[in-house]
């Protein structure tokens, strides 16, 4: 054997976990980049099945999106011991060691999200379920799809990462305490204590799970590298096509002024995480980070908490399932344009190298360490 050839077989089992890949791992790393692609286009598609199951096999026929419906909190715990599984220990040392920064960005998105949400509720005349599933939206943690995006955009994926972990350590005592401020003139019943036990349960638990199993056991990390992902993005749509199957009645409701909302929230946090960034002296890559972090709430955890506490009012958890199309269709589309706009910089400034971390170890590490563009 040749030493190029030496060379390709070592980063073929760096590239596979250790493992030359057969026709099968193959198979399942083009699904896995398949289902991260056109995740929303499979978003769609799912929630279409769901809405019209009962048409296309009759009322009295078993509905699989209906049968787990009530089992929001599973999944849920299913999706984050998955994320936590994926965090790679360098990054969570990155971040302890930038910790100012990390702390700087989840506090924009916690200041800002809430508020915004309240500023849209209150524009755009909403009320009861509606107001309630608004402010949830804007309540909960990142999403974890954000991570993907900002890899699209060109942006610090690492730091991304660290927001979407800080947020969600931070999510047992943040989200209740300003579901209850933002809610208290609505006359609503809100068990705080028993949000935050839930959500230290599904959601700070499975990641530290997660985290701790792919430290201790290799076998472990192997296999959430090939299979995590795929059961994250195949648990968050699952969570939303469910509730889209129980709130089918309800969809006709989708009125303007709802609309109007997701758009206030959505665009509000990009502009809130964009200038925030620029605020606290953010680099153009951990920028990119912030803007899609903030903008893209887990609206998935959102409909959840809507499903389990708020179940008599089925219009809470339409918003918030309702606002994941948005945030992913925008979100697609601002990393599209993010990623064009840095790549045109790039091009223009004769430098080849990346602007803000893509992903790598070597290009996140260089971009920590080294000032980035402003983008």
């Amino acid at each position: 054997m040749t030493a190029a050839e030496r060379d390709a077989a070592k980063a073929a089992k760096n590239a596979f976990g250790g493992e030359i890949p057969n026709e099968s791992s193959a198979a399942m790393g083009l699904f896995k980049r398949l289902l991260a692609k056109y995740l929303l286009l499979w978003l769609i598609a799912t929630c279409v099945v769901a809405y019209f199951w009962p048409r296309w096999v009759g009322e009295s026929g078993p509905n699989p999106f209906l049968l787990t419906a009530n089992g929001m909190s599973t999944l849920i715990f299913v999706t984050m011991t998955a994320v936590g599984s994926l965090l790679p220990f360098d990054e969570v040392k990155a971040v302890a060691k930038r910790w100012p920064k990390t702390l700087g960005g989840t506090a924009i998105q916690y200041l800002s999200m809430p508020t915004l949400a309240f500023c849209a509720a209150k524009l755009f005349g909403l009320e009861g379920g509606a107001f309630v599933g608004a402010i949830l939206a804007g309540c909960v943690p990142g999403a974890m799809a954000s991570n993907v995006l900002t890899l699209t955009a060109r942006g610090n994926v690492s730091y991304s990462v660290g927001l979407t972990t800080s947020a969600t350590l931070f999510s047992p005592v943040v989200v209740p305490l300003t579901l209850a401020l933002f809610l208290s003139g609505e006359k609503i019943s809100l068990p705080v204590g028993d949000v935050m036990l839930n959500l230290l349960i599904t959601v700070v638990a499975p990641v530290g799970l997660g985290f701790g199993l792919s430290r201790l056991f290799g076998w472990w990390q192997r296999s959430a590298e090939r299979f995590a992902e795929i059961v994250a993005n195949i648990a968050i749509i699952w969570i939303i096509a469910a509730v889209v199957a129980k709130n089918a009645a309800s969809l006709s409701s989708l009125t303007p002024a709802l609309l109007g909302a997701f758009a206030f929230l959505n665009v509000g946090g990009y502009l809130a995480g964009y200038f925030g960034g620029a605020a606290i002296g953010l680099d153009g890559g951990m920028r990119r980070a912030l803007t899609i972090e903030v903008g893209m709430q887990n609206a998935g955890l959102g409909t959840a908490l809507a499903a389990r506490y708020f179940a008599d009012l089925p219009e809470a958890s339409l918003f918030c399932a309702s606002y994941t199309f948005g945030c992913m269709a925008t979100g697609i589309i601002l990393a599209q344009a993010f990623r064009i706009w840095t790549e045109r910089q790039e091009r223009n400034n004769g430098d080849g190298g990346a602007v803000g971390a893509v992903g790598t170890d070597v290009e996140t590490t260089k971009t920590n360490e080294a000032p980035d563009e402003t983008a």
